[in-house]
C-alpha cells in the first residue's frame, strides 16, 4: 500500500509539474553556490513534505473514524472505485467547481506565492514549499484517498509523506535543468497515468474485498475491542 504512495509521487510528479514546474523552476536559489543552491532547495522540499504530511495527518483522522465504526473494508473499496470512476469519467468532476470559499483560499495562496518567489530570506524556500503543497492537483487528491484508506492519522501521515517524497526527483530535475520535461517523453508517461491510477485502484477494491490473497486482499482485519464495542451499541 505505501509503495503505491511512491509510485503516485513518481508518476504524478509528471502531471503535477505543469502547476509546480514554474513554481520550482522560478525558485531564487542561488546558482553561483551549488552548496547553497541545495540546502535551498532542500527547505523548498521540506516544505512541500511537511504540507502533504500535515493533509495525510488529517485525513487519516477522517480514516480512523470509518476504521473505529467497522468501515475499514469498504472505505478501501469505495477508495479505489472513486480512483476508477474519476480516471473513467474526468468530464463529470471538472463540471464541479470550487465553492467561493475555496477558490478565495486558493487565490490567496497564488498571490503568497508569487510574494515568496521576489524574496531571498532563509525562509523564503521552506515558505514556498509549504504553500505549494496546498495547491491543488488532480494525483494529490488521488493520494488522500490512499491516506484516508490507511485508517489512522500516522499511516496516512506517512503515506502523503511517501506521495510527496516520490515527486522530488523530478522536481529536482526541473530546478537544475529548467523544463526539460517537455516532448514525447512526458506525454508518454503521462499517457501511462491512467493506467496506473485504474491498477491502483483495482489494487484498494480488493483489499477491501478481503479475499485472503496474501498481501493483496487479506482477510478481514480484526478490528479493535474498542470499535467492536461501537458497532455492538447499534
Amino acid at each position: 500500500m505505501f509503495l503505491s504512495a511512491i509510485i503516485f509521487g513518481v508518476l504524478g510528479s509528471f502531471h503535477c509539474i505543469g502547476i509546480c514546474g514554474p513554481i520550482a523552476f522560478m525558485l531564487p536559489v542561488d546558482r553561483q553556490k551549488p552548496l547553497k543552491t541545495f540546502f535551498q532547495i532542500l527547505s523548498y522540499h521540506f516544505g512541500r513534505l511537511l504540507t502533504y504530511s500535515f493533509i495525510g495527518l488529517l485525513f487519516g483522522i477522517l480514516g480512523k473514524g470509518f476504521y473505529f465504526f467497522g468501515f475499514q473494508q469498504q472505505l478501501s473499496i469505495i477508495a479505489g472505485v472513486l480512483m476508477i470512476f474519476i480516471i473513467l469519467f474526468p468530464r463529470i468532476f471538472k463540471k464541479f467547481s470550487f465553492s467561493k470559499n475555496i477558490s478565495t483560499i486558493i487565490f490567496r495562496i497564488k498571490n503568497s506565492l508569487g510574494k515568496e518567489l521576489k524574496k531571498k530570506g532563509n525562509d523564503t524556500f521552506f515558505t514556498i514549499g509549504f504553500l505549494n503543497g496546498f495547491l491543488p492537483c488532480g494525483l494529490v487528491y488521488m493520494a488522500i484517498f490512499g491516506a484516508i484508506a490507511a485508517s489512522n492519522p500516522l499511516s496516512g501521515s506517512l503515506y502523503m509523506f511517501l506521495f510527496g517524497l516520490g515527486t522530488i526527483p523530478l522536481m529536482t530535475a526541473v530546478v537544475y535543468l529548467g523544463r526539460f520535461t517537455k516532448g514525447n517523453f512526458r506525454k508518454n508517461i503521462q499517457k501511462a497515468i491512467p493506467i496506473f491510477v485504474v491498477f491502483i485502484g483495482t489494487l484498494f477494491i480488493l483489499r477491501g474485498l478481503g479475499l485472503g490473497i496474501p498481501f493483496i486482499s487479506p482477510l478481514e482485519p480484526i478490528l479493535s475491542s474498542a470499535g467492536s464495542s461501537a458497532r455492538s451499541c447499534f
